[in-house]
């Protein structure tokens, strides 16, 4: 009996491991500070709430049943009232869909509105997920850069007069993942100008938005043009094992996604729905919940920044702070971020080289660094091991 197995898609020859999960898997030893991950911190994660939401839900049989493959109802109310406050116009219930976190929104939006060979515009460096979900739907990828206002409309706009003419463009808009800016109220209003002049869409890609430090992030994209989708988390603010994610779209993207996501899980979780929307409906104690952790995270970016500049300002510039949860860094001395990093890593500390997140640049000299798990005086520590490693 021959045991040669029948051939996998083609497609798959394509694609490649996330770098960040890649590089995880060698920093689990404890004795490694870590910059390289993206994650929440599990200690400000809400767990006596989390279990009286659990409690109240488990009392009523219907959490153990399947639900609405657009998300449980009384959830999408929630959902559709808070995205009504954000964006600044009543969002209908019809375009709120509920998703096994805003990941696996990218991932069906990416097969209802791309053919192969679409042309996706996304930002360099740029959001690793999303890259993997373009990828794989066959998407013709081309990236513009950003800089300290985000996305650089400039360049875009040369596209599009060059007669580009993109299914949609992705933007991380409030405190990128991974360069760590924000875009500007102008280039907000910019890009959904351009949407509705070309005829593409826009993708906002919003899991950060809450947490700011200093002052809130500007208003949406998706305040300005009903071209835009978008998409946001409970995972941040909440905790990513809830796994609920939402999209705001037209009612006909919501029509399509609904029938791809009946192909792919049915539904999604009715327990964990519940249990988001407890929470996310209890405005009061959410408030003082998501503070706290503003709070946590600013001290800690604040810390990791002063850290940085002071030890290795001279050879490098990084990202200020001003929210979400990661710094991007820069080295103006031709330090190689990838090679550097076994050194780093027997000195203690990890993080992610640029060219994890490149699409167009190679970001050898670039470097993203996530403060959320780390208290200030273990962030100064692993800056510290960080200079000792670049020499």
């Amino acid at each position: 009996m021959s045991s040669t197995l029948p051939p996998l898609a083609n497609k798959l020859g394509g694609l490649r491991s996330s770098a960040i999960r890649d590089l995880l898997k060698l920093t689990a030893r404890p004795d490694i500070i870590g910059l390289a991950g993206g994650l929440p911190d599990a200690e400000l994660m809400p767990r006596e709430r989390l279990a009286a939401a659990a409690d109240a839900a488990l009392s009523h049989r219907g959490c153990l049943q399947y639900t609405e493959s657009a998300g449980w109802g009384p959830l999408r109310e929630v959902l559709a009232a808070r995205e009504s406050t954000r964006i600044g116009r009543e969002v209908p219930l019809a375009e709120v869909f509920v998703t096994h976190g805003s990941q696996q929104a990218l991932s069906l939006l990416a097969e209802v509105l791309l053919d192969p060979g679409a042309l996706v515009i996304v930002e360099d460096p740029a959001y690793v997920g999303a890259l993997q979900v373009f990828r794989a739907a066959g998407a013709r990828i081309v990236a513009v850069p950003l800089d300290r206002d985000g996305l650089r409309l400039d360049v875009l706009t040369d596209l599009l007069a060059k007669g580009e003419r993109p299914a949609f463009v992705h933007t991380v808009s409030n405190f990128h993942n991974p360069g760590g800016v924000t875009m500007s109220a102008q280039r907000r209003r910019e890009l959904a100008e351009l949407a509705e002049r070309h005829g593409f869409w826009v993708i906002e890609d919003d899991p950060y938005g809450e947490l700011w430090f200093d002052s809130p992030a500007p208003e949406p994209v998706a305040a300005h043009s009903r071209n835009v989708i978008r998409l946001s988390s409970s995972s941040k603010i909440i905790s990513p094992a809830l796994r609920v994610g939402w999209m705001v779209a037209p009612d006909e993207v919501c029509r399509g996604v609904e029938l791809l996501k009946q192909g792919a899980d049915l539904c999604g979780s009715a327990l964990t729905q519940q249990i988001a929307a407890d929470l996310l409906a209890d405005r009061v104690w959410l408030a003082a919940h998501v503070d706290t952790v503003r709070g946590a995270y600013g001290s800690r970016a604040k810390a990791l920044v002063h850290a940085f500049r002071e030890h290795l300002g001279h050879r490098a510039n990084c990202t200020d702070a001003a929210g979400g949860m990661f710094v991007w860094a820069d080295f103006t001395d031709g330090t190689d971020t990838q090679a550097v990093l076994p050194r780093a890593l027997d000195n203690g500390v990890a993080y992610v080289p640029g060219a994890a997140f490149a699409v167009d640049t190679d970001y050898r000299n670039s470097m993203r660094m996530c403060f959320t798990t780390s208290d200030e005086a273990t962030l100064t520590e692993a800056i510290v091991r960080l200079a000792r490693a670049v020499g």
